[in-house]
C-alpha cells in the first residue's frame, strides 16, 4: 500500500499539467532503460551469489573427502602396525624386553624422584620464604614454579601408578611423603594471587619484570591445562587408542585453572575498587565521574603498558575491557534495582552511560563491543521512572494545596479570615504563592537531571495540572453558587462566597499580570522564563502554545468569577424585585432605582479589593446580568403590556436610570459598550408598540441586527401584548422561516432565553 501511495505521489509530481501528458513516451522510454539497467545489475549480483554458494558447497564436499581419506589412512597405519608384529621375527620377545627396559627406567627415575622429593620441596619452600621477604620483586617466582610443577608431576605420576597397580599398600606412605606439597602449593598460589590482584599497581610502578614472570607462569599453566583437557577428551572418545599411549604421557593429570584464577583476580580487583567508588558515590551523587577515574586509568595502563608484556593471543586489553565493563554493568544495575536508591543517585546513573561510552570510545572500545549495555538499555524506563518520581511529588503537592483550598473555602467566614490581601490591598487566596513556588522547585528538580526529556515530560504534566486546576476551581465555585439560587436558600456564607469570587478572580489576574515598565511579571511569564533554558527549541514552541492556552484560561476563569458575582446579585439580592417587572406593580415602584443603588454599593465595597483591571469587567457584567434579567422578565407571572398603560414611558425611565448609573464611571469605553448593549431595548419596545401587521417587519430587523435572537423569547414578548393572538405569532414564525441568517459574533440576545 505504501509503494502504491508513493508511486501515486511521484506520478502527481511528474504530471501536474495537461501538457505533461506529452512527456509520457519519453518517460516510458527512460523508465524502460532504467529497468533494463536494474535487471542487468540484479542478474550480475545473482550470478556472483550463485558462484559463491557453489564454491562453498564444493569446499564442504572437498573437506568431507579429506576427512574420509584421513580415516582410511589411519586404518591402514593401524593395520600395518598389526601386520608388522607378525613380520618381525621374535617380535614378542623384543617387545617384552623393550617394555621391561622402559619400566625399569621409569622405576629407577621414580625412585630417584621420591628419594629427593623432600629435599627439593624444602628448597622450594625456602625460595618462597625469600620471595615473601621481597614481595615487590619475588626473584624466585619462575624457579619456584618450575620446581613446583615438576614436584606436582612426580606426585601425580606416583599416585597414578599406585592406582593402576591396584595395590594400596604403599598409598599411605606416598600420601605422607606428599603431604607438605599442598602447603607449599598454597603458599605459591597466594603469591600468584597477590601479584594478580595488584597487577595494575605493579605495572604502574614500572615493575615490568614481575608482570612478565606472571604472564610466563599463567601461559605455561594454560598450555598444561589444554593438554590435560585434550588427553581427557581422548580417553573419553578413543579409549582403546589412548590406552596405547598412556604410558608415555608425562605432565599434569588434572587442570589447575591458573588462567581462570587470573581472570577472576582481575574481576576481584575491579569489584574491590568499585565498592570503594560506590561509597563515594553514595555520599555524593555528583561524584560518580570522579569516583570512577580509577576504572579508565586502569584500562589505559593496560593499553599502554601491559599489552606488550602479555601473550598476543590473550588480547589482554580486550579481556580487561570486557571484565571491567561487566563489573560496571553489575554495579549500575544493582543500584538501579535497589529500591533504596535515591532519586539523585538514579539521575546520576541515568546520565552516566553517555559519558561512559565516550570515555570507552577514547580508549578504543566501540559501543557494540561492550555487551550487554551498561544499564541494559533501560534509559527510557529510567527516564520515565525519574519523571514519574517528580510528577508524584508534584501531584502530592497539588493535592495537598487543593485540599487546603477546599477546606478554607468550606470554612469561609464573613470576616475574610481565611483570605489574604496582596501589596495592593486586593483579596487573594492563600495557596497560590505556594503553588507557583512548588512548580518552580519541581522545575529545578527536573532541570538538575540535565535531560530535556525529563524536563519536558514534567512541564507537560504541569500544564495539564494547571488546566485541571482551572476547571476544578470553576466547578467548585459554580456548585457553591448554585446553592444560593434555589427557592429557599440558606444565606449563611453568601457574602464570603462573593469575597472568594473576587479573590479567585484576582488570583487569575496575578498569574498573567505583566508590567514590563515596572519590571513586574505574572507567575505564568516568570514560569516561562524559568523553563525556557531547560527545554529544546522545538518544545519551547509547544510550551508557548500551552502557555497561551493557560493565559486564555486564566482570563476566562477570572471573567467567569466576576460574571458569577454579578449573577448572584441579580438572583439573590433582587429575587423579590425582578418578578415585579412588567406587572401592574411595576408602574408604582422604583425597582430599577433600587437595583442601581445596590450596584453602586457593591462597586463601592469591592473596588478597593478587586484588581483594577477587573473593575470595568465587573461593571459590564453587572450591566449584562441586569439587561438579560430585565428582558427575561417578559416571562414573569402577570407580565402584560396594555395599550392604555404608559409602559413605553416606564421602559424609557428604566433605561435612563441604567444609563445614568453606568455612565457615571470614569471609563468612557465601558459606558459606550453598555449603552450599545442596552439599545437592544429599542427593538424590544418596537415589538410591543408596533401594530400587528408591522410586527413581522420589526422582528426581521431585530433578527438581522441580533442573529442569535431566540424565537422562544420573541414569542414570550408577543404573548405579553394585550392584543396577542395566534395569527400574530404565526406571521412572525413564517417570516423567521423565510430569513437567511448571517452568523457573526455572539450578541447579548444569545443569553436571553
Amino acid at each position: 500500500m505504501d509503494t502504491i501511495d508513493s508511486t501515486a505521489v511521484k506520478l502527481t509530481e511528474l504530471l501536474r499539467h495537461p501538457e505533461d501528458l506529452d512527456k509520457i513516451p519519453a518517460l516510458k522510454s527512460e523508465f524502460t532503460r532504467k529497468k533494463a539497467a536494474f535487471d542487468s545489475q540484479l542478474r550480475i549480483g545473482l550470478k556472483e551469489q550463485l558462484e559463491v554458494t557453489q564454491a562453498g558447497m564444493n569446499n564442504i564436499t572437498d573437506g568431507q573427502r579429506t576427512v574420509q581419506a584421513i580415516k582410511e589412512e589411519m586404518m591402514k597405519i593401524d593395520k600395518l602396525c598389526a601386520e608388522a608384529q607378525d613380520m618381525i621375527h621374535d617380535f614378542p620377545n623384543i617387545n617384552l624386553v623393550s617394555q621391561t627396559h622402559r619400566n625399569f627406567s621409569a622405576v629407577e627415575e621414580m625412585m630417584q624422584n621420591l628419594e629427593g622429593f623432600k629435599e627439593r620441596l624444602d628448597r622450594v619452600g625456602y625460595m618462597l620464604q625469600q620471595d615473601e621477604e621481597d614481595e615487590e620483586n619475588m626473584p624466585n617466582l619462575l624457579n619456584v614454579h618450575y620446581e613446583l610443577t615438576r614436584l606436582r608431576n612426580i606426585r601425580d605420576d606416583a599416585m597414578e601408578q599406585i592406582q593402576r597397580a591396584e595395590d594400596a599398600s604403599f598409598q599411605g606412605d606416598l600420601e605422607t611423603l606428599f603431604g607438605d606439597l599442598d602447603d607449599i602449593i598454597e603458599m605459591f598460589d597466594e603469591h600468584i594471587g597477590k601479584i594478580a590482584l595488584n597487577l595494575i599497581n605493579i605495572l604502574i610502578s614500572g615493575n615490568n619484570a614481575m608482570v612478565v614472570r606472571l604472564a610466563v607462569i599463567i601461559e605455561a599453566e594454560e598450555k598444561s591445562d589444554k593438554m590435560v583437557i585434550a588427553l581427557q577428551e581422548a580417553l573419553k572418545d578413543h579409549k582403546e587408542i589412548a590406552a596405547r599411549f598412556q604410558g608415555i604421557t608425562d605432565g599434569a593429570k588434572q587442570t589447575r585453572g591458573y588462567k581462570d584464577k587470573f581472570l577472576q583476580a582481575i574481576r576481584i580487583h575491579a569489584e574491590q575498587n568499585m565498592s570503594e567508588s560506590q561509597e563515594t558515590f553514595l555520599d555524593d551523587s555528583t561524584k560518580i565521574e570522579k569516583s570512577m577515574r580509577w576504572f579508565f586509568n586502569d584500562l589505559n595502563a593496560v593499553k599502554q603498558g601491559m599489552v606488550p608484556l602479555m601473550p598476543k593471543k590473550w588480547k589482554i586489553f580486550q579481556t580487561y575491557g570486557k571484565i571491567y565493563h561487566s563489573v560496571m554493568h553489575d554495579f549500575l544495575i544493582g543500584m538501579v534495582d535497589d529500591p533504596e536508591t535515591s532519586s539523585s543517585h538514579m539521575l546520576a546513573i541515568l546520565n552516566w552511560p553517555e559519558k561512559y561510552y565516550v570515555k570507552m570510545q577514547k580508549l578504543g572500545f566501540r559501543a557494540d563491543e561492550l555487551s550487554p549495555h551498561v544499564i541494559d538499555s533501560r534509559e527510557t524506563e529510567l527516564v520515565k521512572d525519574f519523571r514519574q518520581l517528580i510528577i508524584r511529588f508534584l501531584d502530592e503537592w497539588i493535592s495537598r494545596i487543593a485540599q487546603s483550598e477546599k477546606r478554607d473555602f468550606a470554612d469561609r467566614s464573613t470576616d475574610g479570615a481565611n483570605l489574604d490581601t496582596d501589596e495592593f490591598g486586593y483579596f487573594r487566596t492563600r495557596n497560590l504563592v505556594d503553588l507557583w513556588r512548588m512548580l518552580r522547585e519541581q522545575t529545578d528538580a527536573a532541570g538538575n537531571s540535565e535531560r530535556t526529556d525529563v524536563v519536558e515530560g514534567v512541564i507537560d504534566t504541569m500544564f495539564q495540572r494547571l488546566k485541571t486546576r482551572q476547571v476544578a476551581w470553576q466547578k467548585m465555585l459554580d456548585d457553591e453558587a448554585d446553592k444560593y439560587t434555589g427557592a429557599n436558600p440558606d444565606m449563611e456564607g453568601f457574602q464570603a462566597l462573593q469575597d472568594w469570587l473576587v479573590a479567585t478572580a484576582n488570583d487569575q489576574i496575578a498569574c498573567i499580570d505583566d508590567n514590563e515598565e515596572a519590571g513586574r511579571f505574572g507567575y505564568l511569564t516568570s514560569f516561562r522564563e524559568k523553563l525556557a533554558p531547560l527545554v529544546s527549541s522545538a518544545y519551547l514552541s509547544h510550551a508557548d502554545a500551552e502557555i497561551a492556552s493557560l493565559r486564555d484560561g486564566y482570563v476566562d476563569l477570572s471573567t467567569h468569577c466576576i460574571s458569577t458575582f454579578a449573577q448572584l446579585i441579580l438572583r439573590v439580592d433582587f429575587r423579590t424585585v425582578m418578578p415585579e417587572f412588567f406587572t401592574p406593580k411595576w408602574y408604582t415602584t422604583t425597582a430599577m432605582k433600587q437595583i442601581v443603588v445596590t450596584f453602586e454599593e457593591y462597586v463601592g465595597d469591592y473596588k478597593l479589593v478587586l484588581h483594577h483591571s477587573l473593575l470595568d469587567i465587573l461593571i459590564e457584567e453587572m450591566s449584562d446580568a441586569l439587561l438579560v434579567a430585565y428582558l427575561g422578565c417578559v416571562r414573569n407571572r402577570g407580565a402584560k403590556f396594555r395599550r392604555q398603560e404608559p409602559f413605553q414611558d416606564k421602559l424609557f425611565e428604566d433605561v435612563s436610570t441604567v444609563f445614568e448609573f453606568f455612565t457615571s464611571f470614569p471609563s468612557p469605553d465601558v459606558a459606550d459598550i453598555i449603552k450599545t448593549k442596552w439599545r437592544v431595548t429599542e427593538p424590544f419596545s418596537q415589538l410591543l408598540l408596533a401594530d400587528k401587521a408591522s410586527v413581522p417587519d420589526v422582528f426581521e430587523g431585530f433578527k438581522t441586527d441580533y442573529w442569535d435572537l431566540q424565537l422562544s423569547w420573541v414569542e414570550a414578548v408577543l404573548r405579553s401584548r394585550d392584543d396577542f393572538d395566534r395569527a400574530l405569532l404565526n406571521s412572525v414564525k413564517a417570516r423567521a422561516a423565510q430569513m437567511e441568517i448571517n452568523r457573526g459574533q455572539e450578541t447579548i440576545m444569545s443569553k436571553v432565553k
